[in-house]
């Protein structure tokens, strides 16, 4: 840090609370905007409620000019910060496709400021970034979970989770959506006390904050429209083996009842077979990889527990109507 960026001596003898924070943003085009705007507008309303500036907002771009997010909404930046400067943590947000997340540039201003001492967050999309500029090995971080297939897939030593939000010493990594509101409130409550954090997310009628490691998801019973304890042990337990499926003499015995009673069940509750139910998880696997992740046909075939490539290629077109080629 160069003599110009360091605190005075007021700053350095005042409480933390009493001292600037300047937060940052690095902007990927494509970024969530509302994953953004749950990130920055929490620090925003701190100012406005404190009746002071306890935060300085900064926005990066590769280069100087405007970023154009999801909903085509444009946001003026600064060129990759060179320096540390007032920075106390940098996170970068990215949405869209993994496959257009090669940012060289950013990389490299990533590893840059973690050397610098700033404290590295990720949203949305951006904890992929993240990992691919080197600065999540041996971390727990999270991802949202649209991405968290191909996260795994190119970063197979990743320590990921399925949490809303993860801090783990200087990393911070948040799924997006409308979770940076928790972790929002949980760097103010850190920082300004609990009192203060409640009043900023009272200000958003954000109620019931979430704790870090609740569900990025609605619980399978919600997304199913499931109940019977039985079939939800069977969809959830699909839901984690789509490269190794189990049989279904296997999972009628992972779930207490005979196969038959489960094919009524499948029949009953969710109008379609065992073995259909299955195919359509794997298959939805299948459509993410080839969306998000430059993993050959084959590979995603693998992936999701077909047989051959020639196998997916078929049930894929069956259960989307196009080939897996023509999706990419």
């Amino acid at each position: 840090m160069s003599q110009q960026d360091a605190p005075t001596s007021n700053e350095a003898s005042s409480p933390p609370g009493d001292r600037l924070q300047e937060i940052g943003f690095i902007l990927v085009p494509g970024f969530a905007l509302m994953s953004f705007a749950s990130a920055s507008e929490p620090f925003r309303a701190a100012n406005h409620l404190a009746g002071r500036a306890l935060y300085r907002l900064r926005y990066f771009g590769e280069t100087e000019g405007r970023v154009v997010s999801s909903s085509g909404a444009e946001i003026p930046t600064e060129g990759l910060p060179r320096e540390r400067g007032r920075l106390h943590i940098v996170f970068v947000c990215a949405g869209g496709e993994p496959t257009g997340w090669d940012k060289p540039a950013i990389h490299a201003a990533l590893r840059r400021l973690a050397r610098f001492g700033v404290r590295i967050g990720g949203i949305s999309g951006g904890p992929y970034l993240m990992a691919a500029a080197g600065l999540l090995a041996d971390r727990a971080f999270t991802v949202h979970w649209e991405y968290a297939g191909a996260t795994v897939e190119a970063f197979p030593d990743a320590r990921l989770t399925s949490a809303r939000y993860v801090a783990d010493a200087d990393r911070l990594t948040c799924g997006g959506g409308v979770a940076p509101l928790d972790m929002a409130y949980t760097l103010m409550a850190e920082r300004m006390g609990a009192a203060f954090a409640r009043r900023v997310s009272d200000w958003f009628l954000h109620t019931a904050v979430s704790a870090a490691d609740d569900p990025q998801r609605a619980s399978t019973a919600e997304r199913y429209g499931v109940h019977h304890p039985a079939l939800l042990t069977v969809i959830e337990t699909m839901e984690k083996t789509v490269e190794a499926p189990l049989g279904r003499q296997a999972m009628a015995r992972l779930a207490a009842v005979s196969a038959r009673h489960l094919d009524r069940l499948f029949l009953d509750k969710r109008g379609l077979s065992f073995s259909a139910q299955y195919r359509a998880i794997r298959l939805a696997h299948g459509r993410r990889l080839l969306r998000q992740s430059p993993l050959r046909i084959g590979e995603i075939a693998t992936a999701c527990g077909f047989s051959s490539a020639a196998h997916f290629s078929r049930s894929y077109r069956s259960h989307f109507g196009c080939s897996p080629s023509a999706e990419r």
